[in-house]
């Protein structure tokens, strides 16, 4: 059997002019645009491209090598940064970047709306109660304001080590302590819901042991509408494997819930020792990318993504960094700093553009009826005589594709 079938469609295609009447005997070129499975990356940086870097032609030359690539980006709503000041949220800015991306065909996911890190340190004058009403408020604000633009958010993160969290003091632990994880994810899934209910809705956590999977069980259990479970692989101290890749999958099958692999870091530079348990506590000068660390990230890149994307499970590869020194000042982007193309870039690029890729010449018969194999996603049609778009989905899916003449 073919390896990524489960990624694949045969459909019956009729295409008829804009009367209804079909086109017979004609010949079509059938091209994929946009595939269904989510190909992602932090979108960062198109942040300071839409803002306060507008037109610079490296902000413009690094995304423009983003958009060649993925067809999705997660956008940054890290409360602390977002929200500085009580009351004086950076909507525009967000909301430029995000723009940016839907209006080139990217699917955007705001992340995350609830999270004790990078909180808002406003929040500490307050009582629990009304730092929960704050927090609800927040959710409510931001996914009204962005619905149709993002339609996808990581709604709570790290939940699993949040009520233990102990870096410093911060307005989410501590209600996460009070009203406990279930009562709190129950709560930030409701007002999301809520604010859009046509929203995709992800827990988030780097946590993928036995905890994580007894917290989504009970947050089932009290009813939480769970739409992707999301699962972090930050791999800094060096790739996991095929094998711990299919234990974390098998982990996280039984829900039956889409999985989301939505921060995903390999270095190409030195790997990091493997006593750091926190790798934010790993701070050096300079961590270099190496030619022989860039082959590394590559050949493990591609073992990675083939071995996710063979998966029916799996919906979603994101990586975290575009650029390296993105986070932690790690070499774990598919650029480096310079906005060269590092091989994983390359690597990647031939991955989902050209062997994941579809295009293929139809013909339609004496009834106007095409039959086309091929990834799901979205596609043209054209051909001497007119052209249309569709949507290749479902086994056996009939599909009508109007066309317009050709000018």
């Amino acid at each position: 059997m073919e390896q990524y079938i489960n990624r694949k469609a045969t459909a019956h295609i009729r295409v008829v002019d804009e009367q209804g009447n079909a086109l017979k005997s004609a010949a079509f070129q059938a091209e994929l645009t946009k595939h269904d499975f989510l190909f992602g990356c932090g979108a960062f940086d198109a942040l300071p491209l839409t803002n306060e870097k507008k037109g610079d032609a490296f902000y413009e030359e690094r995304m423009h090598k983003w958009l060649k690539l993925y067809n999705f980006g997660t956008m940054s709503f890290y409360w602390g940064a977002y929200e500085e000041q009580e009351n004086a949220p950076a909507y525009e800015s967000r909301m430029n970047a995000s723009k940016y991306l839907k209006e080139r065909g990217k699917t955007v996911k705001g992340h995350p709306l609830c999270w004790h890190t990078l909180c808002a340190d406003w929040l500490m004058k307050y009582d629990n109660k009304t730092i929960l009403d704050k927090q609800l408020e927040r959710i409510h604000r931001e996914v009204t304001a962005f619905a149709g633009v993002i339609d996808m958010w990581d709604v709570i993160n790290e939940v699993v080590i949040m009520p233990a969290f102990d870096k410093y003091d911060n307005g989410i632990t501590r209600i996460c302590r009070e009203y406990g994880r279930v009562n709190l994810v129950k709560e930030v899934f409701a007002a999301a819901r809520a604010a859009n209910p046509k929203a995709v809705l992800l827990i988030n956590d780097f946590n993928l042991s036995d905890r994580y999977v007894r917290l989504i069980a009970d947050c089932l259990e009290a009813g939480v509408q769970i739409d992707a479970i999301g699962l972090q692989t930050h791999q800094h101290q060096g790739y996991m494997g095929t094998e711990k890749l299919g234990e974390i999958i098998e982990r996280f099958a039984g829900f039956g819930l889409p999985l989301h692999f939505t921060e995903n870091t390999l270095v190409s530079g030195h790997i990091m020792p493997s006593h750091i348990v926190d790798l934010n506590d790993y701070q050096i000068p300079e961590w270099p990318t190496t030619i022989e660390g860039e082959r590394r990230q590559a050949e493990e890149m591609e073992d990675m993504y083939r071995f996710l994307f063979a998966n029916p499970l799996v919906e979603a590869i994101t990586g975290w960094d575009f650029t390296d020194g993105a986070w932690l000042g790690a070499p774990s982007g598919v650029l480096r700093t310079d906005n060269s193309e590092k091989p994983s870039y390359h690597m990647l690029q031939d991955l989902i553009h050209r062997e994941w890729h579809t295009s293929e010449k139809i013909h339609t018969d004496e009834n106007g009826m095409a039959v086309l194999t091929g990834f799901k996603g979205t596609y043209t049609l054209t051909g001497e005589k007119a052209c249309g778009t569709f949507q290749l989905g479902q086994e056996g899916d009939c599909i009508t594709v109007t066309c317009l003449p050709s000018k």
